[in-house]
């Protein structure tokens, strides 16, 4: 019985740690982080059972951010309920006309765990100018530099000015299971089906013959 209610509390504790974690992961708070290093931070939860009172230590949800140079831009949100933060170019900056360019931010993030960074192109800027955005995975444990690779397709040079959005950073929950080989997979309705395989269908030609005079 003892052993029982010693698994029964450890079950408690992990499930008291995944709703704080899921509960803090809907509201990242940004940090602009100072140091020479990004270092990681951990925030105690304290709980009580029947017993003893413990200590459950979560990491720390936030968005840690360092700036490498004084021209750098923390990114923001554009309003309380956008998905992205909003990134911005350190310094002046050309698209070329069907070509591609390195925009840099000089920035470094730390992206909270659980998730990854995803670069995603700005609506406006696609739709006004053409301009996209490629390469955008960030991983959570890189901490080089934050470079935008932005693509035009359009006709003309795309200037950028310092302190202009060019892209935003989306965090995104990850998950990363174990790679298991198996000798075969389980059936689906859909099956080998591929590219095309489940889009609209084409509808049958119908030939319509003149009556014969």
């Amino acid at each position: 019985m003892l052993r029982a209610a010693q698994r029964l509390r450890f079950f408690a504790k992990q499930v008291q740690w995944i709703l704080l974690s899921a509960e803090a992961l809907s509201n990242i708070d940004m940090v602009d982080v100072k140091e020479p290093a990004l270092k990681k931070q951990a925030c105690d939860v304290s709980f009580t059972n029947g017993h003893s009172n413990g200590v459950l230590v979560a990491p720390l949800l936030a968005l840690r951010v360092k700036k490498l140079a004084p021209e750098a831009v923390l990114p923001t949100r554009g309003s309380a309920l956008a998905a992205g933060y909003d990134l911005s170019s350190a310094y002046d900056a050309i698209v070329p006309a069907r070509g591609k360019a390195l925009v840099k931010t000089e920035l470094s993030v730390g992206i909270p765990e659980g998730t990854y960074g995803r670069v995603a192109p700005r609506s406006g800027l696609a739709l006004k100018h053409s301009i996209d955005v490629g390469a955008g995975v960030i991983d959570g444990d890189y901490r080089g530099p934050l470079g935008v690779i932005l693509f035009n397709h359009s006709d003309v040079d795309f200037p950028i000015k310092a302190g202009d959005r060019i892209a935003q950073l989306i965090l995104e929950r990850i998950v990363t299971p174990e790679v298991v080989e198996v000798d075969d997979l389980d059936s689906t309705s859909r099956g080998e089906g591929g590219f095309g395989s489940t889009g609209v269908a084409v509808a049958p030609v119908v030939v319509v013959e003149a009556p014969s005079s």
